[in-house]
């Protein structure tokens, strides 16, 4: 196959041809995606940073919501604290010491389900195989805090998420199936952070999660699969063209 462009023969097979229009086909496809996950990012945020000054919502645990809805909203909740049921988030380490998240079930008023309240943080004692005494002075009452994903962690080993027969319950990883199996009633898919100013909490020092990846790393993401495109064609004009004689 020759193509003649100005002053230029472009002499090429069939395979070469093929492999050009596959390789930036790919490339843009690449650079698409990643601009697509930055707007998708940004849109996430933005939701994200308009929760956080929202007032309180009313939360209807028995209605499905996306979780990207409702993180961080402000809630407050009448109803009743499962004390007998509790489990400890192992290896939670605060200013350099080890320790435990405290997590409570809590039934909201007229629901069919619960949802775990963090109450905090709690150190762990000098022996470790004594645990923490996080008893509650009352089950019913009104909570008030903020909604967030369950805890979670870099690398999940196998077997993590399975609790331990006693109670409190010690667990490394939340997986709010495997609890509510253990518990025998359904549990919602998020957690309720405790408000610093509300009573039955331990050390809470609740932030706002960063993204992993933010709009502007995709962005720059984008520019370089768009780079290594305009990088291929030049050495594919380079290698294929001649000068007409």
């Amino acid at each position: 196959m020759i193509l003649k462009i100005g002053r230029c023969l472009l002499k090429l097979t069939i395979f070469e041809a093929m492999a050009y229009v596959c390789l930036m086909s790919l490339l843009i496809l690449l650079g698409n995606w990643q601009l697509s996950r930055s707007h998708e990012k940004a849109a996430l945020l933005a939701q994200q940073e308009r929760n956080l000054h929202a007032p309180s919502i009313r939360l209807d645990l028995d209605e499905a919501q996306a979780l990207e809805n409702l993180r961080y909203r402000s809630v407050k909740l009448k109803g009743r604290f499962d004390g007998k049921h509790q489990f400890l988030i192992d290896n939670q380490i605060r200013h350099g010491k080890p320790g435990f998240f405290v997590m409570t079930p809590f039934f909201p008023e007229n629901s069919r389900q619960a949802v775990l309240v963090n109450r905090g943080w709690i150190a762990l004692p000098a022996q470790r195989s004594t645990l923490p005494d996080a008893a509650l002075t009352r089950t019913q009452t009104v909570i008030k805090g903020r909604i967030n994903q369950l805890p979670g962690v870099g690398w999940k080993l196998t077997g993590a998420e399975i609790p331990t027969d006693t109670w409190p319950a010690l667990v490394q990883v939340i997986d709010h199936r495997v609890l509510s199996e253990k518990l025998g009633y359904p549990l919602a898919p998020f957690q309720i952070e405790l408000d610093q100013n509300s009573g039955e909490g331990y050390l809470r020092e609740w932030q706002v999660s960063e993204a992993v990846i933010s709009p502007e790393k995709h962005v720059a993401y984008a520019m370089q699969w768009f780079g290594l495109a305009l990088t291929l064609t030049v050495l594919f004009f380079w290698h294929s063209c001649k000068k007409h004689e």
